[in-house]
């Protein structure tokens, strides 16, 4: 659904929302509300919904938390898996609230009450499945977003000079360069056990890269490098 679509159904449920405000609200702030109608429209349609390109870059791949290209790679691709999960279970839901306004719409021009409680109770449920598809509709944009900003910095990172089908070939080289950057920052008033951890995984990432104990193993593995070729 295009963004004008999305925007004029928007305006339209917060105005067929509003009457129903006087429940809720003092008389002033409900014509407060009306005259905001606009405002408000263009806040719900522009408001942050998960990470911008800045914040993935200084936040989620900080150079002392990911210290090479390969780190910062692989935890893009974990970036991006997770936001397809998401995208996924969000399409099953999405698929459920548009059968459920189906059902109620149907219900709606069928169902026969004196007393229009049913037929009010109905309205009410097609009501807030309408505003939750719009808001489903905006998530899964931003969800979309992500997975192709996640695809964009794979891409930049990935220069070739890692293995990008085995997650486990860059580990040792990267948590070493993270632990020593850990390290720096403890001082006399670190705790002991931040202590202990900082520095136990780091001097045993360095008694694993000294024994050659994990390149033994690899060798006994078929060697995989870019795009899944096996090395010459």
């Amino acid at each position: 659904m295009s963004d004008d679509i999305i925007k004029k159904d928007i305006k339209s449920l917060i105005e067929d929302e509003t009457p129903n405000l006087t429940n809720l609200l003092s008389s002033e702030d409900v014509s407060a509300f009306k005259e905001m109608t606009e405002e408000l429209r263009d806040t719900w349609h522009k408001k942050q919904m998960f990470r911008t390109e800045t914040e993935a870059r200084f936040s989620v791949l900080q150079d002392n938390r990911y210290p090479t290209k390969a780190a910062k790679y692989w935890q893009c691709v974990r970036e991006q898996s997770s936001y397809l999960d998401n995208l996924m279970a969000l399409s099953f839901d999405y698929r459920r609230n548009d059968a459920k306004i189906k059902h109620l719409e149907k219900k709606i021009s069928t169902e026969e009450d004196e007393y229009e409680f049913t037929l009010t109770k109905f309205q009410i449920d097609l009501d807030e499945c309408r505003f939750a598809k719009a808001s489903m509709e905006k998530v899964a944009r931003h969800r979309m977003r992500e997975i192709k900003m996640w695809s964009k910095l794979k891409k930049e990172f990935n220069d070739g000079t890692f293995n990008d089908q085995d997650v486990n070939q860059h580990q040792l080289e990267s948590y070493g360069r993270h632990y020593a950057e850990k390290a720096k920052t403890l001082t006399n008033n670190s705790s002991d056990t931040d202590i202990f951890n900082i520095m136990g995984q780091l001097e045993t990432l360095k008694r694993i890269k000294k024994s050659g104990e994990l390149e033994n193993n690899t060798e006994k593995q078929e060697q995989i490098t870019q795009h899944g070729k096996p090395k010459s």
